[in-house]
C-alpha cells in the first residue's frame, strides 16, 4: 500500500537566484526534467507533492543601496514571469485564501519572500513597495549585519535589534509582512520575538541542540517561538543539519564530505517538535540555494522521503500534515488581515 502524499508548503527556494546566475533569468524549460545541478523543476515539484512555495527573492550582500533594490525587483519579476509562463502549474499567491484556491485548482501557490534586510536599503518606502508587489516575508538579515539587525555570521554590532530594527518590525507587522528570523543572530531572534505582535517564521533553519551552528535555533528561542505562535521551517542544508559536516566545512573541506541523509533531517524535525510541540514546525529546504543535499533529499522531488522516515518513527498523518503545510499556512493567515488592510488602504 502506497502512503498518502503529504502536501508541502516550503519556506525557502532560491531558484530565482540560480536562474540569474546560470540561466540568464530565463523561465523557459523548467517544465522539463533539468540536470541534477538544478534542484527545482516542475516535474520534481509535482513528485515532491508541493502545495505552496515561498520563492526567495535573494540578493547577495555585495549589492547595496539602489543596486540591491534593482536586483531584488529582478528577482520578484522572475517569479511573476514564471507564474505567467506556466499558469497551469503556478498560481501567484499572497494570502492563505490564495493558497487554498491554488490547492482546489491543483496548482502550486507561489509566494515571495526577500532574504535580507539590506534589500530595503534602510528605507520603509521600499519595504512597502515590495509588499505591494506581493512579498510576504522579509528575512531581517542575510549573512551580513546591516543598519538595524545583527546577523548570525560576522560582526555583531547591535547586540540584536537596534531602535531602527524595532521600528522596521513594527512596520512589517502593520503591513502584514511576516518577520523571518533565519540568518539572524540569536540575540536578534530574541529581540524580534519580543517586538513582533504577530507570529514570525524561520524560513530555513534547523536546531542548535542537534548541531551547534550559528544558523540554527537555540532551545530558549524555540520556546519563545512557541509562545509567539510562529513556525520553524527545518532546512536540509547539510552544514546546518550535520555537526560532522559543519566541522568539515570549518576545517577547510578536506577529503570527502561526511555522510548526511534524510534521517539526519528527521532528527532536527523531532528535536524541534520535542521542544515546541508539533504545531510550530514546518519545512524549508533551501533548494537551489546550496550545493549537494542530503541523501534521500537530493532535490524538491524527494520530500515524501522525509515524511516516510517520520512515519517509520510513529508520526501520525495529522502531525505530518501539520509539518508539511498546515503550520506554515496558519502563520501566513495570522499575518493576512494586516496585509489585506494595508493593500486596501494603499498607504
Amino acid at each position: 500500500m502506497t502512503n498518502p502524499i503529504i502536501p508541502v508548503f516550503d519556506g525557502h527556494n532560491d531558484l530565482p537566484w540560480e536562474a540569474r546566475e546560470n540561466r540568464g533569468y530565463s523561465v523557459e524549460g523548467i517544465d522539463q526534467e533539468l540536470p541534477q545541478t538544478l534542484h527545482t523543476d516542475i516535474p520534481k515539484l509535482r513528485r515532491g507533492g508541493y502545495l505552496a512555495q515561498y520563492w526567495s527573492a535573494y540578493v547577495h550582500s555585495d549589492y547595496a543601496g539602489g543596486d540591491a533594490v534593482i536586483a531584488t525587483l529582478e528577482q520578484i519579476d522572475f517569479v511573476h514571469r514564471m507564474c505567467a509562463r506556466y499558469p497551469e502549474t503556478f498560481k501567484l499567491a499572497t494570502t492563505a485564501a490564495d493558497v487554498r484556491a491554488a490547492q482546489a485548482e491543483g496548482r502550486i501557490a507561489s509566494l515571495i519572500g526577500i532574504e535580507g534586510g539590506h534589500q530595503i536599503a534602510n528605507n520603509l518606502a521600499v519595504l512597502r513597495e515590495y509588499a505591494r508587489l506581493g512579498v510576504r516575508y522579509m528575512t531581517l538579515t542575510w549573512n551580513n549585519t546591516n543598519e538595524f539587525a545583527d546577523a548570525a555570521a560576522g560582526e555583531h554590532k547591535w547586540h540584536g535589534l537596534n531602535d531602527r530594527g524595532r521600528e522596521i518590525v513594527r512596520e512589517m507587522n502593520r503591513i502584514g509582512m511576516i518577520v523571518d528570523l533565519s540568518h539572524v543572530s540569536a540575540d536578534t531572534m530574541r529581540d524580534a520575538l519580543d517586538a513582533s505582535q504577530f507570529p514570525v517564521m524561520f524560513s530555513h533553519s534547523s536546531c542548535y541542540s542537534v548541531n551547534p551552528h550559528p544558523r540554527n535555533v537555540p532551545e530558549d528561542v524555540q520556546r519563545k517561538l512557541a509562545d509567539n505562535g510562529g513556525v520553524q521551517m527545518i532546512t536540509a542544508v547539510p552544514g546546518f543539519v550535520s555537526a560532522a559536516v559543519h566541522e568539515w566545512v570549518a576545517a577547510g573541506e578536506h577529503g570527502e564530505r561526511p555522510a548526511v541523509s534524510v534521517k539526519d533531517v528527521a532528527d532536527h524535525v523531532e528535536a524541534a517538535r520535542d521542544v515546541m510541540g508539533v504545531d510550530h514546525i514546518g519545512v524549508g529546504g533551501d533548494y537551489d540555494g546550496t550545493g549537494a543535499m542530503p541523501t534521500g533529499m537530493e532535490d524538491v522531488g524527494r520530500y515524501q522521503n522525509l515524511f516516510d522516515e517520520l512515519r517509520s518513527r510513529g508520526w501520525s498523518e495529522e502531525d505530518l500534515n501539520k509539518l508539511g503545510w498546515k503550520n506554515a499556512l496558519r502563520v501566513l493567515e495570522a499575518n493576512d488581515e494586516a496585509y489585506r488592510q494595508f493593500m486596501a488602504a494603499g498607504e
